[in-house]
């Protein structure tokens, strides 16, 4: 077991974050080094290769010029056993080769299905077809109008044209018109790497059409085979892999009401069990089957897109010995994560966040578990996310180092072991790379001279949440591109982890005995939010996993036709008394809190309880287990790992469980050995505690500026330093008339802003990045009479950044909390 402390204490390095590097500027090799010695004295040795918007005409996307850079970097990576992720384009969404691909031949410029409407009236009506440069006629058909958003869909009428005219009679009276199919090129673009090729601007470089085979096999050309032509020494140890990002069949910015689509996609369309009068669907409401049509649709074009993009990409990728990654363009596009070696998601724009319920309410609170349920399904070791994109809250720089934390911890609880923060920034010099897509979150950022506590905290839950196998009995039924977060609310609050399973996964699944198990996982229970969108096959797995034993629970107020013997529940809350009735929970809380999440998982035959706390208060209270044995705190942000004194009871045992905002905790436990009771030394647990307020002068320096206070306060007060960003030295008297050796003593700072490092009579106690800012004091740092302390504080970079005043600085009320026990007291 000592190797498996070591593992954690000290992980390896293929654990470490891989940030997105924006390469944003003039480029040179002597910074491009600089950098990356600087990333790997902070502990961060790996990174994305990202080409981003402020390079240089002059240094063209794959030129010459462009790729001597990019060589170098990667020889230095390798000298310091650091890893890269190249990106595939220049600079999003992936597809285009920085608009290459369609440079090179312009019939691969994306494509999109669009409709033209004619009203006609009683009588022969001749309408003219009036094609643009480049379209294709898809069909047309005359429909019978219900509404101004229905069509009445069996009357449906296809229709043929005459040269470039098509001829109807209305066959009865009605509202009645002429929908023309056409496919176009969308003029959809990607945001390119210089200053003019971005959104809305002229030389935006026009998007690909991914669902087309020859343009994509252009695309790997032009991009994957140039760097590995560059780079292929490197390939598979260095370069362990190519991140592709939000792949767009419109583009960005295309023509408004387009769908995707392609050359003789008709036919494909068809062949998927359409028909040709159903293409009216994708714009009006038809029926009762419209929901159904569209769906087909969807998967029609999910198929394709896999088959023509992401198929060849990835198998190229593991022919050269390197691993795709990156991540689709939607929270919830698990089904297009199939062939991802490191399935991978996006956490951005602040969708997710710790107030107002986002952390588990809507589409994007899926994210986490998309990749992480996708490679647990797949048998993939790894999944990513890239994660704090446009997290700032009160302004665009203003993330706090606290709320990274939140971040990282909502990810790890979920399963994600590869972290990419998004992201590192080459230059800040001047606004369009500054603010573009906001904040740097590694060396232009405040917590910056601090980050290797990050580094190493995000290698040991990397390393937990690596290789291990969550302990879950449920799974949530989901569909490729729908990831349901009702029926997984009530969940989370009560501490009952669950997997979500596809249910195009379940004809890969072994049914048998109550079980479904599909790679290292079985399922006793299956969740079902909406059984009217089964698939009559998969209706029929789910009615076998029940006869054997197995057990299906179903939100009633959207149950179907399907899957006689399932528990019917009438909503949400009623979920957990009914899972609660034949299950023995994994684990519980008492007393019950909302706010804390945990994943049970198996690493090398032993067993963790990863503990997060995803709100603001304290929780103090137990952690019932079942499993018998000793118990030991792993303290994954500094490192420490002491014995847990447990109780137990007939069923379960008790871990006492303190954990503050902002914390997580992982519990390993060894069943059938020899556990600590608490002691009945009530002098131990009974104490009294005093309370020293510092009332004392503070003396405030900044640089050759100094300030003398008596009362605290938030600096950006003080005029001259109202949008200031930076760091401020704190420093005041206190007195200690005696120090007691049973005594424990902890300095509390009240409120900071945002980070403060402390020191007591030149001894370094600690660093807080969030509240509470308590640090324990060892009795060999304090004196009797006059001690000294400093905390320095260093404020959030958006003060300076975004012209702002947020709360910076010391603002307490500081004290020192003195517990002694009650015997001696």
């Amino acid at each position: 077991m000592k190797d498996l402390r070591d593992q954690f204490l000290h992980p390896a390095e293929e654990f470490t974050p891989i940030p997105f590097w924006f390469w944003n500027d003039y480029l040179t090799i002597k910074e491009i080094k600089r950098q990356i010695h600087d990333f790997y004295e902070k502990g961060v040795t790996g990174f994305v290769l990202h080409p981003r918007i402020g390079i240089p005409e002059d240094i063209g996307y794959l030129s010459d010029d462009f790729m001597e850079l990019v060589y170098e970097a990667v020889r230095e990576a390798c000298k310091l056993g650091m890893r890269v992720v190249l990106y595939d384009e220049g600079m999003y969404p992936s597809g285009s080769a920085n608009g290459q691909v369609v440079k090179e031949d312009s019939r691969y410029a994306s494509r999109g299905l669009k409709m033209v409407e004619h009203s006609i009236k009683q009588g022969e009506n001749e309408i003219s077809l009036e094609l643009d440069e480049g379209d294709q006629l898809v069909s047309i058909q005359a429909v019978e109008k219900l509404s101004n958003s229905s069509i009445h869909h069996e009357k449906t009428i296809i229709l043929k044209p005459t040269e470039d005219k098509v001829v109807f009679i209305p066959p009865s009276e009605g509202q009645w018109s002429i929908l023309i199919f056409i496919e176009t090129d969308t003029k959809g673009t990607i945001r390119g790497i210089h200053f003019d090729e971005d959104d809305g601007e002229k030389n935006a470089p026009p998007s690909a059409d991914l669902l087309n085979p020859d343009a994509v096999r252009t695309y790997i050309r032009l991009t994957h085979e140039r760097y590995y032509a560059v780079l292929k020494e490197y390939f598979g140890e260095t370069v362990i892999g190519m991140f592709t990002d939000e792949p767009d069949m419109l583009g960005r910015n295309a023509l408004p009401g387009l769908k995707p689509w392609t050359r003789n996609f008709l036919d494909v369309f068809i062949q998927d069990g359409n028909e040709e009068s159903d293409l009216s669907a994708l714009w009006y409401d038809v029926g009762a089957h419209t929901n159904d049509i569209k769906k087909r649709y969807r998967q029609c074009i999910h198929d394709r897109v896999r088959e023509t993009y992401y198929r060849p990409i990835s198998e190229w990728c593991q022919s050269h010995g390197i691993a795709l990654t990156g991540h689709p363009a939607k929270s919830d596009d698990i089904g297009l994560l199939d062939y991802f070696q490191i399935p991978g998601q996006d956490v951005v724009w602040r969708w997710v966040a710790p107030e107002e319920g986002k952390s588990l309410e809507g589409e994007h609170s899926t994210a986490g578990k998309c990749s992480s349920d996708a490679a647990r399904h797949r048998g993939r070791r790894r999944n990513l996310n890239e994660v704090l994109g446009v997290c700032g809250k009160e302004s665009s720089w203003a993330l706090s180092p606290g709320d990274m934390k939140w971040y990282f911890d909502w990810l790890f609880v979920r399963g994600v072991n590869l972290i990419c923060p998004h992201a590192f920034y080459y230059s800040i010099n001047g606004k369009k790379r500054s603010h573009e897509r906001p904040p740097d979150v590694g060396p232009n950022n405040s917590w910056w001279t601090y980050y290797h506590l990050f580094s190493q905290y995000i290698k040991r839950m990397s390393w937990v949440m690596t290789d291990s196998v969550n302990q879950t009995e449920i799974a949530v039924l989901c569909e490729e591109d729908y990831l349901p977060w009702r029926i997984v609310k009530p969940l989370y609050q009560n501490q009952i982890e669950f997997n979500y399973l596809e249910d195009s996964l379940l004809k890969d699944c072994f049914i048998g005995n109550g079980k479904i198990q599909i790679e290292k996982q079985v399922y006793k229970v299956i969740l079902v939010e909406n059984t009217l969108s089964l698939h009559a096959e998969v209706a029929e797995r789910l009615q076998a996993f029940i006869k054997t034993g197995g057990r299906v629970i179903v939100l009633s107020h959207l149950y179907g036709k399907f899957l006689e013997g399932a528990t019917v529940i009438e909503n949400e809350p009623n979920l957990i008394e009914e899972i609660d009735k034949n299950s023995v929970r994994q684990v519980s809380l008492s007393p019950g809190n909302t706010d804390i999440r945990i994943s049970k998982v198996e690493k090398q035959g032993c067993l963790f309880y990863v503990v997060v706390n995803e709100g603001e208060e304290m929780y103090n209270g137990k952690l019932l287990i079942a499993e018998k044995g000793k118990v030991e705190c792993w303290d994954p942000w500094i490192g420490v790992i002491n014995e847990v004194q447990v109780q137990c009871y007939e069923e379960k045992v008790a871990i006492p469980l303190e954990i503050n905002r902002r914390e997580s905790i992982v519990y390993y436990v060894m069943p059938g050995e020899e556990y600590s009771l608490p002691s009945d030394d009530m002098s131990s647990q009974c104490k009294t505690k005093d309370v020293v307020v510092l009332q004392g002068e503070w003396v405030i320096k900044k640089g050759s500026l100094l300030w003398r206070e008596k009362q605290l306060a938030s600096w950006s007060n003080w005029n001259e330093l109202e949008y200031y960003s930076g760091t401020l030295v704190y420093e005041t008297q206190f007195e200690m008339k005696e120090i007691q050796e049973s005594a424990s003593y902890t300095l509390d700072l009240g409120e900071v802003y945002e980070i403060a490092s402390v020191q007591v009579n030149g001894n370094p106690i600690g660093v807080k990045m969030w509240a509470p800012y308590r640090f324990e004091l060892d009795q060999q740092h304090l004196k009797i009479r006059t001690n000294i302390l400093t905390v320095k504080v260093t404020n959030n970079k958006a003060n300076e950044m975004d012209n702002v005043s947020l709360q910076s600085g010391l603002v307490g009320p500081v004290v020192i909390e003195v517990e002694v026990p009650l015997l001696e007291s």
